[in-house]
């Protein structure tokens, strides 16, 4: 027993190895391994919840651009565009009519020989065109001029007359002719307009330009 022990001995001793220190050394060796094996295991398991949460993102995308989508098909409508205003060209039967300035405040028309307002004249600039297939009577006493209390007020033909531009006296003008009128009215001082109704005749349905300061 004692030389198989001592043969043991010089086996293990010409190795260079003690045999406490062979067992020790295998033991971190198998220690080492199971260190790598976890982390690599860990590893795989990081990249593995990573891509899920990649698939997760990119699935629920499309649920999120179909919602946005969804909210503008049910979007409010978008408010009507505000009536025509200086500027705009507007139709009534066979008249289309432009109006291109406002001048308020105007106290007489014609000089010493004219006519002095009762409060003041408003002058309303317009082109009007004959847009039908016959001629047409351009009347200026069938334009109305509203204020912001929605009071109607009537033109003063016979002011127009002392403007020898106003073209707006019982004007006949042929299909595809132009006249740049005045229509004249006399209102109170303190009235500012706020809309024009045009009209081809007394007896049509007129057109609204609006005159309102921005």
């Amino acid at each position: 027993m004692a030389e198989t022990s001592a043969r043991q001995w010089s086996v293990t001793a010409a190795d260079g190895v003690a045999p406490t220190s062979r067992k020790r050394h295998g033991r971190g060796t198998l220690h080492q391994y199971l260190i790598a094996l976890t982390a690599v295991i860990a590893l795989v398991t990081m990249t593995a919840v990573s891509s899920g949460n990649g698939v997760a993102q990119a699935a629920a995308a499309p649920a999120l651009n179909q919602a946005a989508m969804c909210e503008d098909t049910e979007r409010e409508p978008q408010e009507k565009p505000e009536s025509p205003t200086i500027g705009d060209p507007v139709r009534d039967g066979k008249f289309e009519f432009t109006v291109t300035k406002v001048v308020p405040g105007v106290e007489e028309i014609g000089g010493d020989y004219g006519d002095k307002a009762q409060g003041q004249f408003i002058l309303v600039c317009i082109n009007v065109e004959n847009i039908g297939d016959e001629s047409q009577l351009f009347d200026g006493s069938a334009q109305k001029l509203f204020d912001a209390e929605d009071r109607e007020f009537s033109a003063d033909t016979a002011a127009a007359i002392y403007l020898e531009e106003s073209e707006s006296f019982l004007n006949e003008i042929n299909p595809g002719n132009k006249v740049e009128g005045i229509v004249v009215f006399d209102v109170p001082k303190n009235v500012e307009p706020v809309k024009i109704e045009l009209h081809d005749s007394v007896f049509s349905g007129g057109v609204t330009v609006n005159l309102a300061r921005s």
